[in-house]
């Protein structure tokens, strides 16, 4: 969706893997600790660990490698889910540097950048994120993927994360995600726009469309160009906004706000207001009722008043 690392800017694979198989280090973003829910696979183990495995319980499937910055803030992410999970369903993840058949199978599949996020249920592999995601975005796709599977059959309704308490998708919430999943960004504020129609303060819907709009900025900017000027230039606040939707997509919420708030802090007059109103609405991206926004919140009101 949004984060992403083209696959092409790898540096130096083959002498990672080298050094792994002489190390028998399996790199920062892979150790799956001491949880039964989090496993490391292999080329040679793929078919065991995950295709024979996902034909009783789901197995989300993270690409990911030691280089990409971006593998690292989701990573911890999945992890912390798969244990909250209990079981439900199990996080394998492959290290794509030391795993070159399938770090091939990705590109035969059209994927362009990792961290990459696939779910393989009943030997099937669907395609989840392609990009980093703050928290509250990944659980909402993960949520959203299991109530689907429940729907067309590929899962009982029992299984899932907290499947006994979600209600049923609207099919427009479903819709929306899945447009979001395949990068069609006008696909998807139409459907979100749709929900705000019948529902204007529905959450989802609200949190969904600020997304939407977060990407297209994005989409637009040379990140280093971007954070060479507010470097330069701290007290610009459009300048600092740029670089807190980039944080803000790659998962650094804290840092994100801390920079706009920040920025309200030593600035005045207009430029006071434009990171105000900026911080404002990526508060939007986030459940409202998300801690990191209500501590944000709580910091903001003290830098202004």
């Amino acid at each position: 969706m949004h984060g992403a690392i083209d696959l092409g800017a790898r540096r130096a694979a083959a002498q990672k893997q080298q050094q792994r198989a002489a190390s028998g280090a399996s790199g920062d973003s892979g150790d799956s600790g001491d949880s039964p829910h989090v496993i490391d696979v292999t080329d040679a183990t793929f078919n065991t660990e995950v295709v024979d495995r996902s034909r009783s319980v789901p197995v989300l499937v993270d690409f990911w490698a030691d280089w990409c910055q971006p593998c690292k803030q989701l990573g911890p992410i999945l992890e912390k889910l798969a244990g909250e999970a209990a079981g439900s369903w199990v996080l394998a993840k492959v290290d794509i540097d030391a795993n070159p058949a399938l770090a091939q199978q990705l590109s035969r599949m059209g994927v362009q950048g990792i961290p990459f996020v696939a779910a393989v249920v009943a030997g099937q592999m669907l395609p989840v994120l392609n990009g980093a995601a703050p928290e509250p975005q990944v659980r909402q796709v993960l949520d959203q993927l299991f109530e689907a599977l429940r729907q067309q059959g590929l899962l009982p309704e029992g299984d899932g994360p907290e499947a006994a308490q979600q209600p049923a998708a609207d099919p427009l919430e479903i819709e929306a995600e899945a447009a979001l999943q395949r990068g069609d960004l006008d696909a998807a504020g139409a459907a979100f726009g749709r929900i705000l129609e019948t529902a204007p303060n529905d959450p989802f819907a609200k949190s969904g469309l600020a997304l939407v709009e977060l990407q297209r900025r994005t989409q637009s900017y040379d990140p280093a160009a971007v954070r060479k000027d507010a470097a330069e230039r701290p007290g610009d606040a459009a300048a600092q906004a740029k670089v807190a939707d980039l944080e803000l997509v790659e998962g650094r919420v804290e840092e994100a706000f801390d920079r706009l708030i920040g920025t309200v802090r030593r600035t005045s007059g207009d430029e006071r207001e434009t990171a105000r109103k900026h911080l404002v609405g990526l508060f939007e991206v986030l459940p409202p009722d998300d801690p990191r926004v209500t501590h944000a919140r709580r910091k903001l009101a003290s830098a202004l008043f």
